[in-house]
C-alpha cells in the first residue's frame, strides 16, 4: 500500500478519536493528554502527506498506464513493448513472463482459447531498424481492425481491410440495392417508388487455418537479445505474409485454404474483362472507366492496380510511335505508383501462346475496403521441444485462423488476355 494512504487512514482514525473526545463535557488529565497528541500526531502527519504525494508521483504515473481498460493508443504503446524473445524463452527454458510482454499474454487468454502462447498479431510488425511503410487504417462502423499487419504486403497495398474477431462467425451487411430519385410527373402526380433497400450479408467464418513451423536453434537462444527478437519477428512476418498474400488473391477455396479473389472471381461476382490484346495503357484506361460508371471510383488516382513484373517490363519497354514516352509512363501519369503493387506471389504465372497475364484493380467507395480479411484472435505459438533436442533446439508452430471474402463486387476489376508478347 502507498504510504500516502496509509496516513490518510490513519488521519481518519485521530479525526474520529478527536471526535469523541471533544464531545464530552467533562475531560480526565489523561483524555486532555491523548487529545494533545494526537492534534501534534496529525499536523505532523499532514506535512508527511503532502511530501509522500510528490515522492509518489511517478509512480502514480507508472500505475496508471498499468489499468485494464486502456484506449487505442495506450493498446498500442503496450504492444510495442512487447518482446518476442520473451516468449521463445518462456517456451523453451519456462522462464516467467513480465513487464508488457506478460500482461498482453494474460489479457489476450482472457478473450480467447490458446493451446500455446498468444502472440498479438500487431507484435509481428517490424521494429526500430527497419523500413515501415506509413498509413492510417479507416475502420468501418466500431469493430477493432489490426492497424497495417504486413505494411508492405500486397493485400494492405490494394486495400484489404484486416478486421479481429474474437469469436464465432462474423456477417458485414452490405448495401447492394439501387435506390434512385425521380420526378413526379404533374402537379398531382406521385414521385417513382418505392425501392425497396436491400442488404447483403458478407460472412467471415473461422474454417480454415494457416500454420508455420520455426526452428530456433540453440545458439539463437543464447543470443537473448535483440538478434533472436528481430530474427523470430522477421521471418514469422514474411512467412505468413507471404502465405496470407497468395491465399487472399489465389486462394482455392479447398484443401483448407480460403476462396482468393481472383480465383473466386465468379463467385464473388467480380467482372472479368479479357483484353485480348498487347497490353497497354488502354486496356487499364477501360477498366477505370467501368469503375467511373459504376460510381465505385471518383477518379483514376482512387483506383490500385496489382500486376506482375514481367506487365512493368513490357509497358516500360514499348514506346508510344515518334515519342519518348512509354505506356508505362501513360499508366502511372494517371494511376500513380504508390497505387501500383507488384507482386510474383499474389498473381498466377503468365500462360499460354502467346503469353498472358491478369490484371486486379480495386478501389475503396464510401469507406469499404473492396477486400476483408477476417484473422480470430492472436497468432497461437506452441511449443515443441523434442523434434530437435538433440542438437538442443527449439521448434515453435504458429496458428491463426483467418477467411476472406469481398465486400462490393462492383470494387474489384479483372483484367484478363494481357498478352506480354506478340501473336506470331
Amino acid at each position: 500500500m502507498l504510504n500516502s494512504v496509509k496516513i490518510s487512514h490513519r488521519q481518519s482514525e485521530i479525526r474520529q478519536s478527536l471526535a469523541a473526545l471533544v464531545g464530552k463535557p467533562e475531560l480526565t488529565d489523561d483524555e486532555t493528554r491523548s487529545m494533545e497528541t494526537l492534534d501534534t500526531e496529525y499536523r505532523q502527519n499532514e506535512t508527511k502527506y503532502r511530501a509522500a504525494l510528490i515522492a509518489e508521483d511517478e509512480e502514480r504515473r507508472d500505475a496508471g498506464k498499468e489499468l485494464e481498460t486502456r484506449s487505442g493508443n495506450e493498446w498500442a504503446e503496450l504492444v510495442g513493448k512487447f518482446e518476442m524473445r520473451q516468449v521463445a524463452l518462456a517456451l523453451d527454458e519456462g522462464r516467467a513472463l513480465d513487464g508488457a510482454t506478460a500482461e498482453i499474454v494474460q489479457e489476450l487468454r482472457s478473450k480467447g482459447g490458446y493451446r500455446g502462447m498468444p502472440v498479438p498479431w500487431q507484435a509481428l510488425e517490424l521494429r526500430a531498424g527497419e523500413t515501415v511503410a506509413s498509413g492510417t487504417p479507416d475502420p468501418l462502423q466500431t469493430r477493432p481492425i489490426i492497424d497495417r499487419l504486413f505494411p508492405d504486403s500486397v493485400a494492405s497495398r490494394m486495400g484489404a481491410q484486416m478486421i479481429s474477431i474474437d469469436a464465432g462467425a462474423t456477417e458485414w451487411p452490405v448495401v447492394t440495392s439501387s435506390v434512385s430519385a425521380g420526378w413526379a410527373n404533374g402537379e398531382t402526380a406521385n414521385v417513382p417508388g418505392p425501392s425497396a433497400f436491400a442488404t447483403t450479408d458478407k460472412a467471415l467464418k473461422p474454417e480454415q487455418n494457416l500454420g508455420i513451423q520455426m526452428k530456433i536453434t540453440r545458439k539463437a537462444l543464447k543470443q537473448s537479445g535483440d538478434a533472436l527478437e528481430q530474427a523470430v519477428r522477421r521471418d514469422m512476418n514474411s512467412a505468413i505474409g507471404q502465405a496470407m498474400d497468395a491465399a487472399i488473391f489465389l486462394g482455392a477455396g479447398s484443401s483448407g485454404e480460403p476462396l482468393g479473389v481472383i480465383t473466386g472471381q465468379s463467385t464473388y461476382g467480380i467482372t472479368a474483362t479479357d483484353a485480348g490484346a498487347l497490353a497497354d495503357w488502354a486496356a487499364f484506361r477501360a477498366g477505370v472507366v467501368r469503375f467511373m460508371s459504376a460510381n465505385a471510383a471518383g477518379s483514376p488516382n482512387s483506383v490500385r492496380a496489382l500486376i506482375r513484373p514481367e506487365l512493368w517490363s513490357l509497358l516500360d519497354d514499348t514506346l508510344i510511335s515518334g515519342t519518348a514516352v512509354s505506356e508505362w509512363d501513360r499508366l502511372v501519369k494517371h494511376i500513380p505508383s504508390g497505387n501500383i503493387a507488384m507482386s510474383t506471389n499474389a498473381l498466377a504465372d503468365p500462360s499460354g501462346d502467346p503469353s498472358e497475364t491478369q490484371v486486379l484493380l480495386t478501389t475503396s467507395a464510401g469507406g469499404v475496403a473492396p477486400i476483408f480479411v477476417g484473422v480470430w484472435g492472436g497468432v497461437d505459438l506452441i511449443r515443441d521441444p523434442y523434434s530437435d533436442a538433440q542438437s538442443g533446439g527449439l521448434r515453435l508452430t504458429a496458428l491463426t485462423t483467418a477467411d476472406v471474402t469481398v465486400a462490393r463486387p462492383s470494387q474489384l476489376e479483372l483484367i484478363t488476355g494481357l498478352e506480354l508478347e506478340v501473336s506470331e
